[in-house]
Order: C-alpha cells, then structure tokens, then sequence
C-alpha cells in the first residue's frame, strides 16, 4: 500500500478509536505511567531552586521522551521491520493509530459532561458540583448551576488547544516524536508548571516549552472554532474579534483563544469567579449550551485533522516517524552484530 494511504488510514483510524473505543483505563494509560515516573522524580527531589533544579526540570523531560517515545517507536519499528507482509504493515498501522490517539481526545470530554449536564437538568445541583470538581481545579463546593455549566464549556474548549490542536499538529508534522514531544511537554506542564516555591524553578522547563509548543496551535484554534460555528449555525462572525479582544483574560499565554472564541460562537459568557468573565454582557451557559460547546468542538476537531492533520502526517510526518524508525531499527542491528 502507498505511503500516504497509510498515513490516511491512521489519522482516520485514531479519530476512530477516539470515538467509538475512548481512553484507556487509566492502569494501562500511558499518560498516568508517565505521572508515576514523574511523582517518583517528585519525591525524591529535594533541591528545588535555582539553575540546578531548572537543569532538573530539563533532564526529567528528556528522560520522561526517552523513555515512552522510545518504546513507541522500537514497538512501531520493530513491527513494520520484522513482522512479515502485509501483516507487518498491517499490524504497524494500527499500532500506530492506537498511539496518536493516546497523544489526543476529541471526544472523551462527553463521558465526563454529559452526566453532569442529566444531574443539572434534573435539579441534582449538589451532584453535579461533585462531578465537575473531576474536569476543574477550582473549588466546586456551593457553585450554582450556571457556573457549572460554564465550568463544562470552559473546560472542554480550553482543551481543544490542548488535546486536541497542538498534539493533531505536531503529530501531522514530525509523526510520533511530535506527538510525545507535544504530550509530555503538557503532562509536565500540568503536573509541575506552578508558579510557586515547589515548582517554580523545577517546572520552568517544561512550562514554557508547554507554551512555545502551543502558541501557533491556539491561534489556529479560533479559525476552526469560527468555521464550525459556521457549518453549525451558530455566531460565528463574533469568533476571531472576541477572541483577539479578550484572550488575555486567563493566566494561560494560550488558553484563552478557543476559550473566548467558543464564548463568541454560543452567544455566552464564561465566568471563573474572582478570575475573569469572557463575553461580559452575554448570558451564562445552560446545559443547553454545554451540548452546543460539544458538538461545537468536536466538529471543529474532525475539520483540524482533514484540512491539517493528514495533509501534514502524509507529507511530513509519516516520513520523519520512518527515519526514526529506522534508526532504531540500525541501532538494534549494531547491538545484536556487536553480540553475536
């Protein structure tokens, strides 16, 4: 089979995945052994300031790309390589999908709203607040239900950068060493880019390679998120001049593009109290309005991968996934030539 089938049938096949199989449970999810190796790190660390602790956050990074990139490719490589045809290519295909869907989740925010959205509808506020604690770090305890709901759009379009955009584009430019260079920049961002006495030096790293990697992705947000709002009906001439008024409302450098651009396309506003309010003047969402945030974002992930993913993964990426595979392929040659 050609090249670029192949690489067609692997972005469609991870879309596919994401849909109708999901994540992982969590035991097996490579993204939580990636956290383990990286609470170990944590715990042991005890110098926490200064240029040594940034070096720290520096090698903790590489070691955590080492290890699971690495893997990655020796399994993808040692399929297409030493399996014979076509099973190999057959077995490498769907290896591969499987392992750029780990890097991304398009749909996996629906198992966490939608029963947020049934205990709202229902008037099970209190419930709710418990359930939206699991997608926000914010205090839930005593939120009403329009901040619930607004805690929901904010969390799921905030993603679409994360989870989506930025690892369907580094995937698509540099195949699976894009897609983990992405992925552990942004766990580690997640897990030590806090700007205080623990992380602040040791996560400096990892959190600003976190933004640099994801600074083009979430200006390319708004124009996905404007032309699914456009396919769905929705606002979309408000998107981009919203989102370019307001998005440094949040902490984040990055976050607030496909936050205030999806504020823009509902007709809503987001408010994080004490934070910030994105599109003042707008009514909070409804649980109305988070099913519209879902379809809404969804949509404009499915029009990510077509018009940029699988262009870029068939004329970049997959090639530079192969040089890499095959690199690994020599290295396993020169150790067992050495051996025997």
């Amino acid at each position: 089979m050609p090249l670029w089938a192949d690489a067609i049938i692997i972005m469609v096949l991870a879309l596919l995945i994401d849909r109708f199989i999901g994540e992982l449970p969590n035991r097996f999810h490579p993204l939580r052994w990636m956290g383990n190796v990286l609470g170990w790190i944590d715990r042991r660390l005890r110098k926490r300031k200064g240029l040594w602790a940034v070096s720290l956050g520096f090698l903790s990074y590489m070691l955590i790309l080492s290890i699971f990139g690495g893997v990655a490719l020796l399994l993808t490589a040692c399929l297409r390589t030493y399996v014979p045809e076509p099973y190999g290519e057959i077995l490498w295909i769907v290896a591969t999908a499987f392992i750029v869907k780990i890097s991304f989740a398009v749909f996996s925010f629906r198992k966490h709203c939608d029963p947020i959205r049934k205990d709202l509808d229902e008037g099970k506020v209190a419930e709710a607040a418990s359930k939206v604690q699991m997608i926000v770090s914010r205090n839930t305890l005593g939120m009403d239900s329009e901040h619930i709901s607004s805690s929901c759009c904010e969390t799921v379009s905030e993603n679409y950068a994360d989870s989506v955009c930025s690892p369907m584009f580094f995937t698509g430019l540099l195949g699976l060493p894009g897609a983990f260079i992405f992925r552990c920049a942004n766990l580690m961002d997640a897990m030590w880019g806090y700007k205080n006495e623990k992380y602040g030096d040791l996560g400096h790293f990892p959190a600003r390679l976190d933004d640099v990697l994801g600074f083009l992705t979430s200006r390319m947000s708004i124009l996905f998120i404007t032309l699914g709002a456009m396919f769905l009906g929705m606002n979309w001439r408000d998107s981009i001049p919203v989102a370019r008024r307001e998005h440094r409302l949040t902490p984040s450098p990055n976050s607030g593009w496909p936050m205030t651009a999806t504020s823009a396309a509902l007709g809503i506003s987001m408010e994080k109290k004490d934070v910030y309010i994105m599109n003042p003047g707008k009514p909070l969402p409804t649980t109305e309005d988070v099913r519209k945030c879902l379809r809404l974002i969804e949509l404009s992930s499915i029009l990510f991968l077509i018009i940029v993913t699988v262009p870029l993964f068939t004329f970049a990426g997959i090639h530079i996934q192969i040089m890499a595979e095959d690199l690994i392929v020599r290295g396993i040659e020169w150790i067992s030539g050495m051996i025997l």
